[in-house]
């Protein structure tokens, strides 16, 4: 990519040698956007489909989200999935019936309680992973593997992808 004396810049496509102007620059990114998108949410449903859990999405998510960060109030833990505070409430009393959650006093307040995962819990979340990551590995070994490098290769991009914007 260089800077042209107009201000403009234009991009020598590695693929075609062509040279690309900022607006073909542009729509080669939105179609890489919108073809990684389409990808990855497959991908993604496929997982989940083929996982078949026990476990509903919002009730996995709220799991991972204890783990990753517990103890949480169960506002907070609403506020991180962005839920409303009551069907948090409702996900929280699954959980906690199928014992994967424990509810512990909060310490700070007298009337709040604190939700921390299970020795069940975590080792339900345990299990998907598990699973989840053998779906994936059983789809990779189709691959030619100069396929399976590329993926290799893309994983560091791919990873930056997920740096929260400042």
């Amino acid at each position: 990519m260089s800077t042209r004396p107009d201000g403009t810049w234009h991009h020598v496509s590695m693929t075609t040698g062509s040279v690309e102007t900022e607006d073909a620059a542009t729509e080669v990114q939105t179609e890489l956007a919108a073809r990684l998108r389409l990808v990855v949410g497959r991908l993604h449903r496929r997982i989940r489909i083929d996982g078949r859990e026990s476990i509903p999405p919002l009730q996995l998510s709220a799991l991972v989200t204890v783990e990753q960060h517990g103890p949480l109030r169960l506002s907070e833990l609403a506020r991180r999935e962005a839920v409303t505070a009551p069907t948090m409430s409702r996900v929280l009393a699954s959980l906690d019936e199928q014992g994967l959650v424990i509810r512990t006093p909060d310490p700070n307040d007298a009337r709040g309680v604190r939700i921390v995962l299970s020795e069940d819990g975590a080792a339900r979340l345990a299990e998907v992973r598990s699973h989840r990551t053998a779906l994936v590995a059983r789809r990779l070994v189709r691959l030619a593997e100069e396929d399976r490098q590329r993926i290799v290769a893309a994983l560091p991009a791919l990873e930056a992808l997920l740096v929260e914007d400042d």
